[in-house]
């Protein structure tokens, strides 16, 4: 699963979401994790209630399970919600990516808990066999 962090330094959780200027991209699994990408944005971000500003950086992260962020508001969460990402603000500006990739790769070798049972769920394709057809070949 891909996960995203608004960052000012790419070291730490420390960036409000609708002013980050970074947000850098993960993959997750139960075998570790890799980064992606730094995703960059530009403009005006600073705190004005154009929430017009919020739609680059919710598209940008539309394959994302979870964005981890300093800060965010009501709004914002919201709308990642609706796209199914799930927004969890970090217990302090001071917490690293590093820390929190490794504690999810722990817990996803474990038993996740249930917000993140669903938010994996939501991600993946749930298919009724019964309405696949198979293509027989010519």
């Amino acid at each position: 699963m891909k996960i995203a962090f608004t960052t000012s330094d790419r070291v730490h959780i420390n960036a409000h979401f609708g002013w980050a200027r970074k947000v850098d991209v993960y993959e997750v699994s139960p075998e570790g994790y890799q980064f992606l990408e730094t995703l960059v944005f530009d403009g005006d971000l600073k705190e004005d209630g154009n929430e017009d500003k919020l739609l680059p950086k919710i598209e940008a992260l539309h394959d994302c399970t979870i964005v981890y962020v300093s800060a965010i508001g009501g709004s914002a969460a919201a709308r990642l919600i609706k796209k199914h990402i799930t927004p969890i603000k970090a217990r302090s500006e001071d917490d690293e990516i590093q820390d929190v990739l490794s504690r999810l790769v722990e817990t996803l070798k474990g038993s996740p808990p249930p917000w993140l049972r669903k938010a994996l769920q939501q991600r993946t394709p749930q298919f009724d066999l019964d309405e696949i057809e198979e293509e027989v070949p010519v």
